[in-house]
């Protein structure tokens, strides 16, 4: 079973906490590649929440890589390790301890480093899937101070 606390007293949606707690349990080791997680039913019925939190946070983590959903057969922790090879997932680390540690030199704290890494992921997965869509590829992120204060130079 996982072990869940809804924190009530917290404004982040309750599916975002368990998500997050369930993602901590992997990163920490406590949930290992290839254990298999309690159903969906199951894991709400445990915890006490509605069946579409738990199943919206397993999709969040699916969709995230850190989970495999196979029809019939339940939920595992993904086993990044086993789909690259050794060398490749050491290449894959070193690459991303400097990127972290480049980060870092700029200043900014891990929460910060990790959610820029998620944002800029979601952009590369959304620009991929909606390639050909009208998606704009490298789309980029507008900076609103200097846009409004382009328009108001504008209409000066």
């Amino acid at each position: 079973m996982i072990a869940f606390e809804v924190d009530e007293t917290s404004d982040v949606p309750l599916w975002v906490q368990l998500r997050q707690r369930i993602a901590y349990l992997i990163n920490s080791g406590e949930l290992l590649p290839g254990d298999k997680l309690p159903t969906v039913r199951g894991l709400a019925a445990d915890i006490s929440i509605n069946y579409n939190t738990v199943n919206k946070a397993y999709l969040s983590l699916v969709s995230d890589g850190y989970l495999e959903s196979t029809r019939g057969r339940g939920v595992f922790v993904t086993d990044i390790a086993s789909k690259l090879g050794g060398d490749e997932l050491d290449q894959v680390t070193e690459i991303m301890d400097e990127a972290i540690a480049a980060c870092r030199e700029l200043g900014m704290d891990y929460a910060d480093i990790e959610q820029a890494f998620a944002r800029h992921i979601k952009r590369l997965r959304y620009n991929s899937e909606h390639e050909g869509e009208g998606a704009v590829p490298g789309g980029r992120i507008l900076d609103f101070k200097e846009e409004k204060s382009k328009r108001q130079a504008q209409g000066a």
